[in-house]
């Protein structure tokens, strides 16, 4: 199966149904089937060959939406790159995947140019929305920049897709992520890997076509990718939103389209933990999703209290793979630590410094076997090495996740943290997920985040950074006797940070990096 099916086939079966909801205007599965048709046929002609790389550096809209699937229709493979990127990692990532077309805002056009030296690969960009000032051209100049809605105009008589020599062991997508060091690496997905983890994910959500999703995550951040492929996947609505950044016009929105499944982070549900939710009829709400971190039992406990109608599923997933488990609904109320077990299609267990498999209750790290496993890295072999190791069956690889676990007797996941955030203070190793979730029980501390620093007595000493909820006050000694109370004593940090508000990547996760001492 091929990932541009998935609105194929609901266009067919369902071409009048709306599809996307955007700025306020809907949009049908035929309407986004035929202009994603056209725009394919648009980049064929331009010269796509199969295989190419396109970028997408939009903002989520009508345009990104088309762009997937008009890429994956002529046979290449999609780069989505987060809009709020700057030139200098746009540049890397264009060129470290040798882009051939790039879709833009036409407001970033001056700054392609600008820097066309740069990007020798690049041969054509498509720019979105009207010209704000006459644009000269030039015969000899690379990239040739092409308008979408010309683009769109040329080929209006072309309904039908491009004949495509794609199968499903190809790539699909490059979606780029931060190591813990250097630059960005590219996540090789097959259509394979992508319409395996999107039949997974809305099996166990029990996805259908009544379903109207509301997403406010960037189509770059494959959280936020993923609620667009399930929803066309089972022929639901998608609500798609450029961001959280105004939390009660994202509830009214959840109010007015009758929404039926929210994802959200961890940072998001901080927020509107902050909010008097009483004021708003969530009662068309199914479900909430949280993967990106774990989310904090306190949370999980607090959302239940209010809102006892809605469904929880608490997840944990990677780029390297999409996702890997989830919690069953009839274990969220006794299990709030967990994660969850293996998503359906899918082998998980725990491995030893070694590779040797670990019986239940140790800690160890987490490998993940399935359909939904990574290609690799792209250009990346020494990369890929780390994460893809050979299988105990031949000619297989398991994906090496890099995040300590343990598993219980039943199978049940509990996340313990990333290898490499492992605190190492007076010859013992601390998590700072568990000194977070505890953190988290405070009524007083609204979010938490603890990394080590160097020290030279202890190895690292650990500092927790915190803030606080609305009209709230703490001292770093109640905060510490706080800890005393919950925690080892070689787990209590030695140092409390108050924060008006923790840094957060693109993608609405705690960025630790920014906390780091250097």
């Amino acid at each position: 199966m091929l990932l541009q099916s998935l609105l194929e086939q609901s266009a067919h079966n369902l071409p009048d149904k709306i599809a996307l909801i955007v700025d306020q205007r809907r949009y049908t599965y035929l309407e986004i089937e035929q202009q994603s048709n056209r725009l394919a046929r648009a980049l064929l002609q331009r010269g796509l060959e199969r295989g190419d790389r396109v970028a997408i550096h939009l903002d989520n809209t009508l345009e990104a939406v088309v762009s997937i699937f008009a890429v994956l229709k002529a046979g290449g493979v999609f780069v989505m790159v987060n809009p709020t990127t700057k030139i200098d990692k746009l540049t890397y990532v264009l060129n470290n995947c040798r882009a051939r077309i790039l879709i833009i805002p036409e407001k970033k056009r001056a700054i392609i140019v600008e820097h066309s030296d740069l990007l020798p690969h690049l041969k054509t960009a498509v720019s979105v929305g009207p010209a704000t000032s006459p644009q000269e051209t030039n015969e000899l100049q690379m990239p040739r920049f092409e308008s979408w809605e010309l683009l769109q105009a040329e080929f209006a008589e072309c309904m039908n897709p491009p004949a495509t020599r794609t199968i499903s062991i190809d790539l699909a997508a490059l979606v780029y992520t931060s190591g813990s060091t250097g630059n960005p690496k590219g996540v090789m997905l097959t259509h394979l890997n992508m319409t395996s983890a999107a039949r997974s994910i809305t099996t166990y959500l029990m996805n259908e076509p009544e379903d109207i999703i509301l997403n406010v995550l960037p189509l770059s951040f494959d959280y936020g990718l993923y609620q667009l492929l399930m929803a066309f996947r089972v022929g639901a609505t998608l609500v798609l939103e450029k961001s959280f950044t105004y939390p009660h016009a994202v509830l009214q929105r959840i109010i007015d389209e009758q929404v039926t499944g929210f994802p959200l982070v961890p940072t998001m549900s901080a927020i509107l933990l902050k909010m008097d939710l009483s004021k708003y009829d969530f009662s068309k709400l199914r479900y909430i999703t949280n993967t990106g971190a774990a989310l904090p039992t306190e949370h999980i406990l607090t959302f239940r209290k209010r809102l006892p109608h809605v469904q929880i599923f608490s997840m944990y997933g990677l780029t390297e793979c999409k996702r890997v488990s989830y919690l069953p609904l009839d274990q969220v109320d006794t299990r709030t630590g967990s994660v969850g077990i293996a998503m359906p299609d899918t082998e998980v267990f725990i491995v030893d410094d070694a590779g040797h498999r670990l019986p239940p209750e140790h800690v160890g790290e987490l490998v993940v076997r399935g359909a939904n496993v990574m290609k690799g890295y792209w250009e990346a072999p020494d990369r890929t090495a780390e994460r893809l190791k050979p299988a105990e069956i031949p000619n297989e690889m398991y994906l090496y996740t890099g995040d300590l676990f343990r598993m219980d007797r039943e199978g049940y996941l509990y996340f313990v943290g990333r290898r490499d955030d492992i605190i190492k203070s007076r010859g013992e190793k601390v998590s700072p997920k568990e000194v977070e979730n505890v953190l988290f029980t405070h009524e007083r501390i609204s979010e938490a985040a603890v990394v080590g620093d160097p020290d030279p007595v202890l190895g690292q000493s650990i500092r927790a950074i915190v803030t606080l909820m609305p009209g709230q006050e703490l001292t770093e000694k109640e905060v510490l006797a706080y800890c005393r109370k919950h925690l080892e004593d070689f787990m209590v940090p030695q140092k409390i940070e108050f924060r008006d508000e923790l840094p957060k990547s693109p993608n609405g996760k705690v960025d630790k990096k920014q906390l780091t001492l250097p």
